[in-house]
């Protein structure tokens, strides 16, 4: 427009002859030609082009993984029966290949996974397949040794109580030697590069560290950036060597420094945990400090909030106005089944409580401690990774599908009855390639989310210079990351006046379930310092809209037939997007933000089991389920 206005501004004032016309005519010309076609010249090399550039910087893919899985080379996947299934076939199942399951029956994924990480345990990794192979990597080994006293004393059990009993008193049982434990994990790394194939499978090198306290789960599983050349120079640190998380932050510092590569630490299973997840005193009973607080928040960028032993979102004791909240909760005792669960501990199992208490933390310590982003995995210990209601495969070689899982419990009554088994979940990473530096730098950055099953599409950003109908542009994404954050970022310094202003869209899964609503959850602390919540509803399908006098949606009904485990997708959206702006920011108040996406109801995977074995449900186990996603937070600072 300036170039039009002074071309018309020129003319104008021309008081010239005939000929001198004419040519500054003809110049005036060409110069709007140019301008037309915004042909670049010396003095506009810096217009902007006609066409968008390619390739943005910023992610436009999502990659849907597994971080948690288990092989053979895990002492309790083998001791349950995963007797022959290696890392090798984990990837190759994961990439799409048809496998047998532990009875012979064939199976595969209707989808391929993007990523898998095995995270066999690294206390006695490898070992008990290759002691029965008689490997003398373990039989020479004093362990070893004392294994061949057990079996002849005829108790096999005793080798599975040690390696128990080895994570909560290691002091009582005899671990691999340093020797015999990197040449087993040198094998693993090996393994894991030659499946892993940038651009179109990730194959990531891992291990998890497997820490309890008189039962309680601490356990977290590692995960590397790097090749076999750095991976394979230092050994697992194992909850042989210590029990205490400072000392596993300590070692992955030791691995950083000593190979110049890079790794991370994901816990899961808060619920399992007795209150020891999320704690206000380490595992010496000295309160958290500020240096503790620095390097959870260095190592574990990232909290795999939904898996098999239950779902980690939040509980109803803590969130007793959230309709959602009773999800897929475990919440009888600990992961070793040692002490009945009290509500006092809660607050310090559940990711949306945890996210909280980082707030209180942060104000305290300078440092927030609880400052993660949010994945789910599927924690299966068969080899096989798949999460899906309608193809579920099990998590357990014994839980695998066949008329008696429901009612068959784990271990003999040791641990649980099938029927509590959770198909969840998934990993899903936005990132630029299908590589593992791409994936793990999105996970360091916290851009990604958990589901748990379903492969819900979910975009998340914040800002403070959003619109309305921002969210309705085509070209929505570049206004997100260039006036704001995406999931997993910080929002700071508010403009005075303004509020917090969030997009948000969402879509089904193509293979899956419509929508039932989008809703954000918001956790923020006042000024006295009392933590609070509150779970907006922000967009929702089939014309719904809030009661104002009761403040909640209408459910969305159901289309579930129970009597042929069906569901049509007849209710529901195919997709939702939203803009929302906090009604009650405050620019002088820590926050964070995050979605939560809720599908239609459809059949749980007891009811697919019950119409297609002909069997009876137990009363007590859910007959449907509502999958949904949970986005990484995004935080405000003051």
């Amino acid at each position: 427009m300036r170039q039009v206005q002074k071309s018309k501004t020129a003319r104008s004032k021309i008081e010239c002859g005939f000929w001198l016309k004419n040519l500054i005519g003809l110049a005036l010309v060409a110069l709007a030609f140019q301008a037309a076609a915004e042909v670049p010249s010396d003095s506009a090399k810096t217009s902007t082009p006609y066409s968008k550039p390619v390739g943005q910087e910023y992610p436009q893919n999502v990659y849907w993984g597994d971080t948690h899985l288990h092989t053979r080379n895990s002492a309790d996947a083998y001791s349950l029966g995963n007797l022959n299934l290696t890392p090798a076939d984990a990837y190759r199942f994961a990439r799409g290949q048809s496998y047998p399951a532990h009875d012979g029956t064939p199976i595969k994924l209707r989808r391929p996974l993007d990523f898998l990480v095995v995270s066999d345990h690294a206390e006695y990794l490898g070992g008990f397949y290759r002691f029965d192979v008689n490997d003398p990597i373990v039989t020479s080994t004093e362990t070893g040794e004392q294994w061949q006293e057990y079996l002849a004393g005829g108790d096999r059990g005793q080798m599975f109580a040690a390696f128990v009993n080895s994570m909560d008193d290691p002091e009582t049982h005899l671990p691999f030697p340093a020797g015999a434990q990197k040449s087993i994990w040198e094998d693993v790394a090996q393994t894991a590069d030659e499946y892993n194939d940038p651009g179109r499978f990730t194959a990531f090198t891992g291990y998890e560290w497997t820490s309890m306290i008189e039962g309680n789960n601490l356990h977290r599983v590692v995960i590397y950036r790097d090749s076999a050349d750095k991976t394979s120079q230092l050994a697992p640190f194992t909850s042989q060597t210590s029990k205490d998380p400072r000392d596993l932050w300590r070692a992955l510092a030791e691995y950083e420094s000593t190979t110049g590569g890079e790794v991370l630490a994901i816990a899961h299973n808060g619920n399992l945990s007795n209150g020891m997840m999320f704690p206000s005193e380490s595992v010496d009973g000295q309160p958290i400090d500020a240096q503790y607080a620095a390097s959870r928040s260095r190592w574990e960028p990232v909290y795999e909030v939904t898996q098999v032993k239950g779902d980690g979102e939040a509980h109803p004791t803590l969130s007793p106005d959230d309709d959602f909240a009773d999800f897929e909760n475990w919440d009888a005792d600990n992961i070793g089944r040692t002490e009945t669960k009290q509500d006092a501990m809660l607050a310090h199992e559940y990711a949306r409580s945890a996210l909280k208490l980082g707030l209180g933390h942060e104000q305290e310590l300078g440092v927030n401690p609880f400052k993660f982003g949010m994945i789910g995995s599927t924690d299966g210990h068969n080899t096989l990774s798949a999460t899906e209601e309608d193809n579920f495969i099990g998590k357990f070689p014994e839980s695998e599908p066949g008329p008696h899982r429901m009612t068959n419990a784990m271990a003999n009554d040791a641990l649980w009855q099938n029927w509590r088994l959770v198909a969840s979940g998934y990993a899903a990473v936005w990132a630029q390639e299908n590589t593992r530096e791409a994936l793990f730098d999105a996970m360091k950055r916290r851009e990604v989310y958990a589901t748990t099953g379903s492969r819900i599409q979910v975009r998340f950003f914040g800002g403070f210079g959003y619109q309305p109908r921002d969210i309705d542009r085509p070209d929505y994404l570049d206004v997100g990351y260039r006036q704001g954050v995406p999931m997993g970022g910080d929002l700071t310094l508010a403009p005075e006046g303004q509020s917090a202003g969030f997009l948000i869209a969402a879509a089904k899964d193509p293979d899956g379930a419509n929508l039932d609503r989008i809703q954000i959850v918001k956790g923020w602390q006042d000024a006295a310092g009392e933590l609070h919540e509150k779970v907006f509803d922000v967009a929702a399908s089939d014309g719904r809209v809030v009661d104002p006098k009761t403040g909640k949606l209408p459910p969305v009904g159901s289309s579930v037939d129970l009597e042929t485990a069906t569901y049509l997708n007849t209710i529901g959206a195919a997709d939702l997007a939203a803009y929302w702006q906090d009604p009650d920011f405050d620019p002088e108040q820590r926050a964070f933000y995050y979605v939560r996406v809720l599908e239609i109801p459809r059949p749980r995977w007891t009811t697919v089991d019950a119409v297609f074995f002909g069997i009876e449900i137990p009363d007590e186990a859910p007959r449907t389920i509502q999958d949904r996603a949970y986005t990484s937070p995004i935080w405000y600072t003051p």
